[in-house]
C-alpha cells in the first residue's frame, strides 16, 4: 500500500514538473556525447539564476501578505460589467507579468478571475478569461527583461542595452495590447458583474520591507548592483521574516534552467548539431525560433538557440511571440491549463479547442506583423 502511494506521488511529481524532467533527460543524454569536464562550469549563467531566484522569492513573500490579491481586487471593484471587469483582470495579468514574471502573474491572478466569475455566476466566461490571461501573461512579459524567464536569460547572455531591449520588443508588444483588447470587447458581453466586499488588511511593515526587496531585485536585474548582493541580502531577510516564501520558490523552474544550460552547452560542442542549427538560424532566426517554441517551449528554445546565432533581436522576439501557440510553447500555458482543468473537470477538450483557436490566431497575426515590420524597417 505504501509502495503504491509512493509510486503515485512520484508519477504526480513528474506530471507536475514535466518540462524539468524532460530537461534533465535531455541533459543526461548529451552527457554521453560530451562527458562532464571543467568546461561545464562555463555553461551556467549565474546572474540569470540569481536574479530569477531573488525575484521569485520576493514575489512569493508579497503574495503571502495578499498584496497582489488586494491590489487587483480594488481595481476590479471599480468596474460594474463583465466586459470591463474581465478586460481589467486580463490587463492586471498583463501588467503583472512585466513586474513579477509571467508564471507568477498567472499563479497570482488566475485565482482572482476564478473567484470573480464564480461569485457572480459568470462561469460561462471562465475558459475565455483564463485563455486571455494566459496570452496576456506570455505577451505582456516581453517588454521587460524580468517579465519572462527567457528574456532574463537573453538580456544577460547578449548583454543587451536596456533601451535597445525595449525598442526591439515594443512593436509586437503594442500589437499584443491591441489584439487582447479587441478580443475582450468582442467576445464578452456588457453584463452586470459585482463583487461582494471583503476586508483584507495589509501588514504595513512587511509591505514596505518586501517592496524594498523587490526594488533591490529590479535594480540588480538592470545591472545597477552586482547580482551577488541579492544573495547576501534577500535570502537572509526572508529567512527571518517569511521562511515560507523561500519554500514556495519555483525551484523546478530554476532546475529546468540548470539542466537546459547543460543540454545547450553540450549541443554547442557537437560539430554536426552546431553547424545544422547555425544554418537554420542564418536562414530565418525569427521563424525558426518561433517554431522551436511550439515543440520544446520558449525557455529551452532561448537557451539552446542562443548558442548558434548572434541575431539576438529576432531571437528575442521569436521566443516571446512563440510563447503562444501549443500548450507546451510556454510553461505559463501549462500552469493555466492545470488551474482550469482542476476547477472545471470534464471540460478539457473544449478548453484545448478554444485555447488553440485563440493562441494560433495570435501567433499567426503577430508573426506576420513582425515579418512585415522588419521588411519595412
Amino acid at each position: 500500500m505504501e509502495s503504491a502511494k509512493t509510486s503515485f506521488s512520484f508519477i504526480g511529481f513528474i506530471k507536475k514538473n514535466a518540462v524539468m524532467c524532460i530537461a534533465l533527460l535531455a541533459a543526461a543524454i548529451t552527457c554521453f556525447f560530451v562527458p562532464p569536464d571543467k568546461e561545464y562550469f562555463g555553461y551556467f549563467d549565474y546572474k540569470t539564476l540569481t536574479c530569477l531566484f531573488c525575484v521569485l522569492a520576493v514575489v512569493c513573500a508579497l503574495k503571502n501578505i495578499s498584496f497582489f490579491y488586494i491590489l487587483a481586487r480594488k481595481i476590479v471593484q471599480l468596474f460594474k460589467t463583465a466586459r470591463i471587469s474581465i478586460l481589467v483582470l486580463v490587463y492586471i495579468t498583463f501588467i503583472g507579468s512585466k513586474l513579477i514574471a509571467n508564471d507568477m502573474a498567472l499563479l497570482t491572478f488566475l485565482p482572482l478571475g476564478l473567484f470573480a466569475l464564480t461569485a457572480t455566476g459568470m462561469q460561462k466566461y471562465m475558459a475565455f478569461t483564463f485563455i486571455m490571461q494566459n496570452i496576456a501573461a506570455n505577451l505582456g512579459g516581453m517588454l521587460t527583461p524580468f517579465g519572462n524567464p527567457q528574456n532574463l536569460y537573453l538580456y544577460n547572455f547578449f548583454k543587451i542595452p536596456n533601451l535597445e531591449f525595449m525598442g526591439i520588443v515594443a512593436p509586437p508588444f503594442i500589437l499584443a495590447v491591441a489584439l487582447i483588447t479587441i478580443c475582450c470587447l468582442i467576445f464578452v458581453r456588457s453584463e452586470p458583474l459585482i463583487l461582494d466586499d471583503e476586508k483584507v488588511i495589509l501588514d504595513p511593515k512587511k509591505t514596505v520591507l518586501y517592496l524594498a526587496l523587490f526594488a533591490l531585485s529590479i535594480v540588480i536585474v538592470f545591472r545597477g548592483i552586482p547580482y551577488w548582493v541579492g544573495l547576501i541580502v534577500i535570502p537572509p531577510v526572508l529567512l527571518i521574516v517569511d521562511r515560507k516564501a523561500l519554500a514556495m520558490v519555483d525551484y523546478p523552474l530554476l532546475l529546468t534552467f540548470v539542466f537546459f544550460f547543460i543540454f545547450a552547452g553540450n549541443k554547442a560542442r557537437i560539430d554536426v548539431i552546431r553547424d545544422f542549427f547555425s544554418m537554420l538560424l542564418e536562414k530565418n532566426t525569427l521563424i525558426f525560433s518561433t517554431l522551436s517554441c511550439q515543440v520544446i517551449s520558449n525557455v529551452p528554445s532561448a537557451i539552446l538557440l542562443s548558442q548558434f546565432t548572434g541575431n539576438y533581436a529576432d531571437l528575442l522576439v521569436g521566443v516571446n511571440i512563440g510563447g503562444v501557440g501549443t500548450l507546451i510553447a510556454s510553461l505559463a500555458s501549462l500552469i493555466t491549463f492545470r488551474e482550469y482543468t482542476k476547477h472545471n473537470p470534464g471540460k478539457t477538450a473544449k478548453y484545448i479547442g478554444l485555447f488553440s483557436a485563440f493562441n494560433f490566431g495570435f501567433l499567426i497575426v503577430m508573426t506576420l506583423f513582425v515579418l512585415a515590420f522588419n521588411a519595412i524597417v
